[in-house]
């Protein structure tokens, strides 16, 4: 796990999952569940079904949170570092990123710079929104979308260094797509295999921005749509190597799909059957996609669905109903999920789930089988 060199080998979001056991043919897709699990006296809610079972434990790290800081109107997006610490960005104070370690003990706040003035004037909130991580040599970076059209993407060290920043006026330099009446506000990053990297104006203009590893400009993919190669909100995106040729997958939120390219930007497949997929995450043969509407859904090598979590019919239409769940905890059910925003498996195999809700809610879904 802390091995830059076996890290790089495989590009991952996060750090590399150790195993995930492969699903047989006799582990077909069942009704997903949720059921109490006694645990230290404790009652746990179980989501999941057969080899994809996971524990749940809500609120994870939030009491730990020192006095003052707090997630605001939002925790975002969810990254792991080679050495098991966790970054969760948000919209609260101080500066944009939270820092736990495995155990949930905070350890540190980050990002002052994606933070803006809040309404009263008086004080500013962080505008975290995707986070990712990737080791660069000896090295592991972060990468950084704000959220805001006033903000910059931005590279950063583990300690909070700028390595760069990346906004409006560069990318119409780079670009030509940015006149004055065009929209831009990031909302990811992802990699590619040569070194380079995807910047993503998923609430923007629907357009992802191809760089090299020495970061210059390659070319620009998207624009919105509803056709193949088109965009409705490309929230997340990712590389997919689980068939050995890399891959750009994309998480099309509002067209409700996910859609493949090859490296030079060419469309592949599209594939319908999401709610409103927010981002992916990928570790050996399992895709991760966090969905806004209500659950988490993995998939397999030949991206056939094994598990959604918190996949409740129901649940998803009282929340979905216009009442404002996503402000309402009390009425927060344990084992369903409000509004998963982003995702990320650990080195054990199991999930982090970052929900966009007010207060923040990160959930730590612990694998039992």
């Amino acid at each position: 796990m802390t091995n830059p060199a076996k890290l790089n080998a495989r590009p991952t979001r996060r750090s590399a999952l150790k195993t995930i056991a492969s699903t047989s043919a006799a582990a077909t897709l069942a009704t997903p569940f949720v059921h109490a699990a006694d645990k230290a006296g404790k009652k746990k809610p179980l989501v999941g079904t057969g080899e994809h079972t996971y524990e749940c434990f809500h609120d994870w790290g939030m009491e730990n949170l020192p006095a003052g800081a707090h997630y605001g109107g939002a925790s975002h997006g969810v990254a792991i570092d080679q050495s098991g610490l966790i970054y969760i960005t948000h919209y609260g104070d101080p500066g944009s990123i939270f820092v736990f370690d495995p155990d949930g003990t905070f350890v540190k706040s980050m990002g002052d710079f994606h933070q803006l003035p809040s309404d009263d004037g008086k004080t500013k909130s962080g505008r975290g929104h995707g986070i990712d991580i990737r080791a660069e040599g000896a090295e592991e970076f972060i990468y950084l979308a704000p959220s805001e059209s006033a903000l910059d993407f931005v590279k950063i060290t583990l300690n909070g260094e700028i390595v760069w920043r990346t906004g409006r006026e560069k990318l119409q330099q780079d670009t030509g797509r940015y006149p004055e009446d065009a929209k831009y506000r990031p909302t990811n990053t992802s990699f590619s295999p040569d070194g380079g990297y995807f910047l993503g104006d998923g609430y923007g203009s629907g357009l992802l921005h191809q760089y090299d590893r020495h970061d210059k400009y390659v070319r620009t993919i998207g624009g919105i749509g509803t056709d193949d190669g088109q965009f409705h909100t490309p929230h997340g995106q990712w590389l997919d190597k689980r068939d050995g040729t890399p891959k750009l997958v994309v998480a099309d939120r509002a067209n409700k799909r996910l859609q493949w390219f090859d490296m030079e930007g060419n469309h592949l497949k599209t594939l319908d059957g999401f709610l409103f997929p927010a981002d992916i995450d990928i570790a050996d043969d399992i895709m991760l996609v966090p969905d806004l509407h209500c659950r988490v859904t993995l998939l397999d090598r030949e991206n056939q669905v094994v598990a959604q979590l918190s996949d409740d019919p129901t649940w998803r239409e009282e929340v979905l109903g216009g009442n404002g769940m996503r402000g309402k905890r009390e009425k927060w059910l344990p084992g369903k999920f409000v509004h998963p925003h982003d995702a990320c498996f650990d080195a054990d195999g199991n999930i982090f789930v970052a929900e966009w809700v007010i207060t923040g809610r990160v959930t730590k879904l612990r694998k039992v089988s």
